[in-house]
């Protein structure tokens, strides 16, 4: 694993962005946390290590994009028995090269325990005493951080530039016409059967899945897995080890976050809740929160991480230009 200095060095040199000319006949599309190229019916997802939180880019989080991009290579790979996924190759460990596939307009949040800092958090509601969060009955007595009696599934839209993600109930997405009964009981199977498989190799690895988001979409009308899965930034992941020993003390101590959700414990501690100008992340913190991407990694995975070179406009303009003339030939 790097080192705390080796981590601490990359700081200053964080990549910001990818900035990139598409090839003829191709659309760029920016995105919080990476950048996409669409091309000749692939969609090539180039990761940078932009980090955010509260719906804000607050920063950049040295090697987060190439842990997003390779653990999410690793799960995928671990999971086609139970849905298809879009990925058709890994060149890089900066770049996906991915099926065009039609979004659906609803993401997938599967939890498996009750907890959270933000207001709209399964626990900050059930603190207030509501009972049927995103009307899902739960019993009393439960704790922060207990799991929940069954992993639920609570279906959010996809929040518009600058929103937030609306989170829906099942009648109600189906109510609006979302997606059809039929294909949400699909999303609906495929995610649980995920989160299960999820939850059995994280335990393996001495982890436990929080839980997770998961993007489903339509290749020539297949459900299909896509955008990541299983990383840092999409799901919460705790080591069993200080969970066990907080559960211990009753549960007064939060257990150690191997994801993005410490970053948000460090701007909530700051005052700061995604409103106005955030603080600015030291250095040293920076290189906390990038080892801790590393080490969900390197727990996952069982290999030591070992970074990739950044990327270089003019080295992944070669590659796009590669996929170009091997898709025209084939």
């Amino acid at each position: 694993m790097l080192t705390h200095a080796e981590l601490l060095r990359a700081v200053p040199a964080a990549l910001r962005t990818v900035a990139l000319a598409v090839p003829d006949g191709g659309v760029k599309y920016i995105g919080k946390v990476r950048d996409t190229y669409l091309l000749q019916g692939q969609r090539v997802l180039i990761t940078t290590d932009r980090v955010s939180a509260f719906d804000r880019v607050l920063g950049c989080i040295p090697f987060k994009g190439q842990v997003l991009n390779q653990l999410s290579g690793w799960w995928f790979a671990q999971t086609r028995d139970i849905v298809a996924n879009h990925v058709l190759d890994l060149p890089d460990p900066n770049v996906t090269i991915a099926r065009e596939a039609h979004p659906l307009p609803v993401e997938v949040v599967v939890r498996g325990y009750i907890t959270g800092v933000t207001k709209t958090s399964l626990w900050s509601l059930y603190a207030q005493g509501e009972r049927r969060p995103y009307g899902i009955p739960l019993p009393d007595g439960l704790r922060k951080n207990d799991p929940l009696p069954a992993p639920i599934i609570t279906p959010t839209t996809k929040a518009e530039a600058g929103g937030h993600d609306e989170r829906l109930t099942r009648d109600e997405l189906l109510a609006r016409g979302l997606v059809s009964p039929a294909l949400w009981e699909q999303v609906e199977t495929a995610a649980l059967a995920l989160f299960a498989r999820g939850q059995e190799l994280t335990r393996r690895a001495g982890l436990i899945l929080v839980d997770t988001k998961y993007e489903f979409g339509l290749v020539d009308g297949q459900l299909t897995l896509i955008d990541e899965l299983h990383t840092p930034d999409s799901s919460r992941f705790w080591t069993v080890a200080s969970y066990d020993d907080a559960a211990v003390r009753g549960g007064g101590n939060e257990p150690e976050h191997l994801d993005k959700e410490y970053l948000r414990a460090w701007f909530a501690a700051q005052g700061y809740r995604g409103e106005g100008e955030p603080p600015a992340m030291p250095d040293d913190f920076v290189a906390q929160v990038a080892a801790r991407y590393v080490a969900a990694y390197e727990h996952l995975t069982s290999t030591p991480f070992e970074p990739g070179e950044q990327p270089a406009d003019e080295r992944i303009r070669r590659k796009l230009l590669l996929m170009l003339m091997s898709t025209s030939d084939g």
